[in-house]
């Protein structure tokens, strides 16, 4: 029996999730699935430019880990592309590193990546209320993610 698979920190969900050839009908095209943890990987390497070591540090995984996500999602990419599939960007084993947050008197804030993973919020910094709540982004779709720590806790 295997060991549980960590869940992989995100920090963006794309707006657009469904990419396809233009030429090609709908219903006769095939799909590659790219995980969301797999487009964060790209996101992270070759749109931001950090090194590998930094990547899984903010993903939450080890660094060989973090090189077999970006593998598996560049092959996926190349495929789509190469072969004239369609890409579709849901799914994966991730939770969302949330940095915005709202509390109940509509007052809202924006943590560091960074702070947010040693330190979450358990409180507004104004009004130093404990009813907060992340904020999602606008338009995101959520497939497969958990929520973590005191602020989403304080808000049941």
């Amino acid at each position: 029996m295997g060991r549980r698979q960590r869940w992989r920190r995100v920090g963006f969900i794309p707006r657009v999730n469904y990419f396809k050839p233009e030429e090609m009908i709908p219903t006769a095209i095939e799909e590659v699935n790219l995980l969301v943890d797999e487009a964060e990987s790209i996101r992270l390497k070759d749109l931001e430019g950090l090194q590998q070591e930094e990547c899984a540090q903010r993903m939450n995984v080890s660094r060989a880990t973090f090189s077999r996500i970006l593998d598996s999602a560049r092959r996926k990419i190349a495929d789509a592309i190469l072969n004239g599939k369609a890409l579709r960007i849901e799914g994966g084993n991730f939770e969302m590193a949330v940095r915005r947050f709202k509390c109940l008197n509509g007052h809202e804030w924006e943590i560091p990546f960074e702070k947010m993973i040693s330190d979450p919020p358990e409180a507004c910094p104004k009004c130093e209320t404990m009813s907060i709540m992340p904020i999602f982004p606008e338009g995101s779709r959520w497939y497969g993610f958990r929520w973590r720590g005191p602020a989403w806790r304080n808000r049941r």
